[in-house]
């Protein structure tokens, strides 16, 4: 019963597969995701830098694509991942539409935390002569550091069921290892294998961003 026929080195290789693909999903998503919630901050009513257009049009694009369960996204932008990086089977191909899932995620995210921050600390900022570029930088982001790092640290974990996910459409990772060898082929240690993997990544990940923002939120 605890016999299975994948190896050690499948295992591995799908590890570094989640890896990647959570890596470069994440910093991508970042990138795009961070400034896409300083703006619906900036932008929204009574912000530093109030647009009622550009509000109206960040705000409902970002709540249409998180209204779509990722299996469907993955399936729906099949042709422009296909576009992108000329596949839709991979690990290269999965990072597009986690990319895409995760963005608009990061950027909600960021938004709740920047609103945490204390009204008041803003507009002493804006009493004292700070342009809102300064009000963004050397207020509103310190304050909230410790919350970003919670906030993308709830990122990450959504990326690693996502990438599990991915697996169904050929995604690579330990999601694919899962549906290919422990479902179809009726591999029963391969998916208690899978499980624990990811527990322990989720709980690795939990634990670290925890202690991180418990560290910046004591200086």
């Amino acid at each position: 019963m605890m016999s299975t026929t994948v190896t050690t080195d499948q295992f591995m290789q799908a590890i570094m597969d989640t890896l990647y693909m959570v890596g470069m999903s994440l910093f991508v998503g970042s990138l795009i995701g961070i400034p896409i919630g300083i703006l619906l901050v900036v932008t929204r009513p009574g912000g530093v830098l109030e647009s009622k257009i550009l509000y109206t049009i960040i705000n409902p694009v970002i709540n249409v694509v998180r209204s779509l369960p990722f299996i469907i996204l993955l399936v729906a932008i099949i042709p422009f991942t296909r576009l992108i990086v000329q596949t839709s089977i991979g690990t290269s191909a999965a990072i597009v539409p986690l990319i895409i899932y995760i963005a608009p995620y990061i950027g909600r995210l960021v938004e709740n935390s920047l609103l945490e921050v204390n009204p008041g600390i803003l507009e002493a900022a804006e009493a004292m002569g700070a342009t809102p570029f300064q009000v963004v930088w050397y207020f509103l982001l310190p304050e909230a550091v410790g919350s970003l790092v919670l906030s993308l640290t709830t990122a990450t974990i959504g990326l690693i069921g996502a990438t599990a996910m991915a697996g169904t459409v050929g995604g690579g990772g330990v999601g694919d290892l899962a549906i290919v060898y422990g479902y179809q082929r009726f591999d029963t240690v391969v998916v208690v294998a899978t499980v624990i993997i990811l527990i322990i990544f989720v709980q690795g990940i939990q634990s670290l961003g925890n202690t991180l923002a418990r560290k910046i939120r004591r200086y």
